[in-house]
């Protein structure tokens, strides 16, 4: 049987099962990876400190002015610590054979509510699904204070983008209201393809990790007052292009690249394509001057190779 190098998270693989069954991961690591090929989640316990979370809620809360902080790994490097938790990253990098960072955090006081939607349309990769989520409970939760909910076995669905919809992406990054209709195709989507919701009641140090097409949203408040500490960390994968799906319009070569910065080491992660670097800068660029970046890459390492 030939061998073939996915350009692919290993869960994604289409020779994943064969592959397992001769890898050298224990019993239970393997039935892990399988739960997250199947299902698209996976809930493990981070082994930190419940002093490490406490903590962090002491030090956020006279900043949360909104339901949530944005990269708080700013103002006290306990987020970074649990970003960069060494549970989390192990895991990440046998469930996609890649080297993840962490490039973004938000700290939650209050349960989110937000719609169902997917992370892929915020944030995306070339090669697709090199992109994940972790959300850790700072305290327990439970269906009273605006728990998570995710949809086991959607991140299985088609990746679908503003194009797909008969939407284009926006020109201003400050523009949602193509959000707002793609929020409402999500709702439908999940009833016409009959998703089951299910809702993460967690204890105090569990994390759960999702890929990056599984629907997910948060629960409504039922217990007035009630607080639901908890910090999301989002992922890419080395040797990726980084872009946003609901800014860019891929069919008219319209792309909204990133260059995210590894939390934990300050780098800034930039973009490439098999392994080969593509030069661009943050924002709003045709795909036209990566795939010329590209190409004169290929040539400069053509001449080197015939020694010209």
């Amino acid at each position: 049987m030939a061998k073939y190098t996915m350009n692919t998270p290993w869960v994604d693989s289409p020779f994943l099962k064969k592959e397992l069954e001769t890898s050298s991961l224990d019993e239970a690591t393997k039935e892990q990876v399988r739960q997250y090929a199947e299902k698209g989640y996976l809930i493990i316990d981070t082994g930190l400190p419940e002093s490490t979370f406490d903590r962090i809620i002491e030090l956020l809360q006279p900043h949360f002015k909104d339901p949530r902080i944005q990269d708080a790994w700013t103002i006290t490097p306990l987020v970074k610590e649990v970003a960069g938790c060494t549970k989390i990253m192990d895991i990440l990098r046998i469930l996609y054979r890649r080297e993840p960072f962490p490039f973004q955090t938000l700290n939650f006081h209050v349960g989110s509510q937000q719609r169902t939607h997917s992370d892929a349309i915020h944030f995306y990769s070339i090669p697709q699904r090199f992109m994940c989520g972790v959300w850790v409970a700072l305290e327990d939760t439970d269906e009273t204070n605006g728990p998570l909910h995710y949809y086991p076995g959607s991140h299985k669905l088609p990746y679908y983008d503003m194009a797909d919809i008969g939407l284009m992406g926006s020109k201003d990054v400050s523009q949602y209201n193509q959000y707002i209709e793609y929020e409402n195709f999500v709702q439908d989507l999940m009833e016409a393809t009959g998703q089951k919701k299910e809702v993460f009641r967690v204890k105090k140090g569990q994390a759960l990790i999702w890929a990056a097409n599984l629907f997910h949203g948060g629960e409504p408040i039922l217990r007035a007052g009630s607080t639901r500490h908890s910090q999301v960390t989002h992922y890419f994968f080395q040797d990726c292009m980084y872009y946003s799906p609901l800014w860019s319009d891929l069919p008219i070569e319209k792309m909204y690249m990133r260059r995210p910065m590894n939390i934990l080491t300050g780098q800034i992660m930039e973009n490439s394509y098999l392994n080969q670097p593509v030069q661009g800068r943050v924002g709003f660029s045709p795909l036209t001057d990566y795939k010329n970046d590209l190409e004169k890459t290929l040539r400069s390492l053509k001449r080197k190779l015939s020694g010209r």
